[in-house]
């Protein structure tokens, strides 16, 4: 049977592009499907614009800080219509930067949505296209929990699209994205309610920065309810209500309510039922280690998978599945060592085994070095900045397990010691390395 193209790839996110510009230069027929902007959550509602609203944010704290480096006081003004305007002006940039890479490489982007008709057959738009073989990398959309009034609630999907900054904001969820836009929000002159379900924010990371970012959030004076559920939103004429339960049950009035509480894959009105594509109970695509489905031409990558939600690794495992199914190179993607970041302040960053995990693993072997310190930075301010750094350790072959931090550039700081820990590195080898003075990581290869 002859084809309209060798892959088809509906969803021009992360995981999607980087898949089509693989298998587009091995010279294969590839044209993918988009129906909303190009650069799928990351760019258009995620972290690009996110990590924007992070700098505009530490333009106040600096403000805060700079007469202790000898700077004047002045007053500062926020305009956040002005800010919002630069931020869609590059989104607009990097979006015509995509098209023109497609377009360099002969890849053929169509602005439709495309459903499944059968295994090799797609509607796109209401037209037939058939592909040998088909990449779904639809990505995931936010997970709103059911309670009356939840339409009065926005996702992180409008609120770059907000007219006004609010006054007064209340997040469901303290997950990632709930820490970094209270962070954010805050920092930007928002009265600002976090509402988490669990004892502690950022479920999944190490305890210690789990506690580090949630206190140092509340010493920024955002409230943290924990071990509370949001049950109700009421629309008044002045703002809106949500009512809470559990150890802090409240009433709170609020300008905007912003839910925050994860994503789940975003598979509906794909047609998967007529290519029999096999889901999993949440709604995600059932995929084996090569990221194909029971139906042996079609893959799937990304968020709809839901194996690990990170821009990243959708773009590893596109990158897989063209030098696997064109490339004639089976590749797999190893998720052990994916380093993760929380973009508050204090920012917080993880890699490896959270100290948990690796005790129930290694058990008793497991050991843990901590040190905690001021930042260069605070020493002339009045505020107190720390910076926690944990290394979890295999005490048997003293091989570096995983590493965790809070505070200045612990991003930046471990993306790089990713690569160490990824290559088995041991306590020893980091104590023998020299490092640069003064940084805040060099800290690292002293921890004691």
């Amino acid at each position: 049977m002859t084809f309209d193209y060798d892959l088809f790839v509906i969803g021009a996110g992360p995981g999607g592009l980087a898949a089509a510009k693989k298998a587009a230069s091995y010279g294969v027929r590839v044209a993918v499907a988009e129906q909303e902007a190009i650069g799928g959550t990351c760019v258009n509602r995620g972290c690009v614009p996110k990590k924007l609203i992070v700098y505009a944010a530490d333009f106040a704290r600096e403000n805060q800080i700079a007469h202790s480096y000898g700077w004047s006081k002045c007053k500062r003004y926020f305009d956040w219509t002005l800010f919002m305007k630069s931020v869609h002006r590059h989104l607009e940039h990097i979006h015509h930067s995509y098209c023109q890479q497609l377009q360099n490489t002969g890849i053929e982007l169509i602005k439709e949505h495309a459903a499944f008709s059968n295994v090799h057959t797609l509607d796109v738009g209401g037209h037939k296209v058939t592909a040998d073989k088909i990449l779904i990398a639809v990505g995931g959309r936010p997970n709103k929990p059911s309670i009356p009034g939840i339409e009065y609630a926005i996702t992180s999907r409008e609120v770059f699209h907000l007219p006004y900054l609010p006054k007064r904001l209340a997040i469901i969820g303290g997950g990632y994205i709930g820490a970094e836009f209270s962070s954010m929000m805050h920092a930007l002159g928002c009265e600002v309610t976090v509402i988490e379900t669990d004892e502690m924010m950022l479920s999944g990371f190490d305890d210690e920065i789990r506690s580090g970012v949630q206190r140092g959030l509340s010493k920024r004076g955002i409230r943290v309810l924990t071990n509370s559920t949001a049950r109700e939103i009421t629309l008044l004429d002045d703002g809106l209500l949500l009512k809470t339960t559990g150890d802090f049950a409240e009433t709170i009035a609020a300008d905007t309510i912003l839910v925050a509480t994860g994503y789940v894959p975003n598979t509906k009105n794909l047609g998967l039922e007529k290519a029999q594509v096999e889901l999993g109970k949440q709604g995600e695509i059932k995929v084996d280690e090569y990221c194909c489905t029971n139906q042996k031409n079609i893959f799937a990558v990304g968020d709809c998978i839901n194996r690990v939600q990170l821009t990243p690794v959708a773009k590893a495992e596109g990158i897989a599945v063209a030098n696997t199914v064109f490339g004639n190179q089976p590749q797999k993607v190893n998720y052990d060592y994916v380093p993760s970041a929380v973009f508050s302040r204090p920012e917080g960053a993880s890699v490896g085994l959270t100290e948990t995990k690796a005790r129930e693993k290694f058990g008793a072997s497991v050991k843990c070095y901590c040190t905690n310190f001021p930042t260069l930075l605070s020493q002339l301010t009045e505020q107190d900045e720390p910076v926690v750094i944990k290394l979890v350790v295999n005490e048997d072959s003293q091989q570096v397990l995983g590493a965790h931090m809070l505070g200045e550039d612990a991003a930046e700081i471990i993306q790089t010691l990713g690569v160490a820990i990824r290559q088995g590195i041991t306590k020893q080898q980091l104590h023998e390395t020299i490092g640069i003075h003064p940084t805040t990581a060099e800290e690292l290869l002293s921890i004691d």
